[in-house]
């Protein structure tokens, strides 16, 4: 983590960066702080899940030896005044990035913060897990990808206009990982699905005349034909019939009718028929 651009006549200073954490809040702040001293040379070093006395007694000893610069990032208030008291005795020069931040904002809400370390990580390790699976979703929408369907979180099945994007969307951002596939009449599932967990695949369906109209106002708003097959009544019949003629052959795959239903209703039903084949996403499990 060497600052570019210099000799190597420039003598290298030390910081160490001490966190009860993974220490990134430490990190990121020291490094944009050094963006206003580019002419010096740094090396960092970061101790993660700083968590008892013994570990920062350790820290504060080797640190003296050079007196190397100590910033730290720790929400114990204790272990806060046990570094600071540890610092001044051996003659280190610390920074406290946290404390302040904390003592002010007790005052100013009136009360004390959770003193819980590695809660920013958490929130962060839940805001990429949710950045991931909505990559996933996007990847597999609508059979695209047919690969990495093992890593689904849920496979969703249906014929046209039943929703299997929307409610993809909807689930993987809440961190669900999803994979949809379009049931197309006269053509065979995929071979992928049979080597995948089949607890983990579930089916659309919806009512004829609901299909129907749904396909009829889709092609007026792209202003098509609505004569066409898409939308006539006797081909919906010939695809749902389709469909459920895949899903009675694959009972162990449960089906969900979405007529007249919001997302939010559907999402709910799958969401507690996973949770019942403890099936859910890691990060629900917690």
């Amino acid at each position: 983590m060497d600052s570019p651009g210099k000799t190597a006549e420039t003598p290298t200073k030390r910081i160490i960066l001490v966190s009860d954490g993974t220490g990134e809040t430490a990190a990121q702040m020291a490094q944009a702080a050094m963006v206003q001293f580019s002419d010096e040379q740094v090396h960092f070093t970061r101790y993660k899940n700083v968590r008892n006395e013994a570990q920062i007694l350790a820290i504060c000893e080797d640190a003296a030896v050079r007196k190397e610069l100590l910033i730290y990032t720790i929400v114990s208030p204790q272990l806060r005044q046990y570094l600071l008291t540890q610092a001044l005795t051996l003659g280190i020069p610390c920074v406290d990035l946290l404390g302040p931040l904390l003592v002010g904002l007790a005052q100013y809400f009136g009360h004390e913060p959770k003193m819980i370390a590695g809660l920013l990580h958490d929130v962060n390790e839940r805001y990429f897990q949710r950045i991931e699976a909505m990559e996933y979703t996007i990847q597999h929408d609508d059979g695209r990808d047919l690969s990495g369907l093992e890593k689904a979180d849920l496979i969703i099945l249906g014929i046209s206009r039943t929703s299997k994007t929307p409610l993809s969307m909807y689930l993987s951002h809440q961190g669900w990982r999803i994979a949809n596939i379009p049931l197309i009449h006269g053509f065979e599932i995929p071979l992928e699905l049979q080597t995948v967990d089949q607890r983990r695949i579930i089916g659309l369906t919806i009512d004829p005349e609901n299909l129907a109209t749904i396909r009829r106002n889709r092609l007026e708003r792209l202003g098509q034909d609505k004569g066409g097959d898409y939308a006539d009544p006797s081909k919906v019949n010939e695809e749902i019939e389709y469909a459920n003629e895949i899903f009675r052959k694959n009972r162990r795959w449960p089906v969900f009718n979405v007529t007249g239903k919001a997302l939010e209703e559907t999402a709910s039903e799958i969401i507690k028929l996973m949770a019942s084949r403890r099936l859910l996403p890691a990060h629900m499990k917690e």
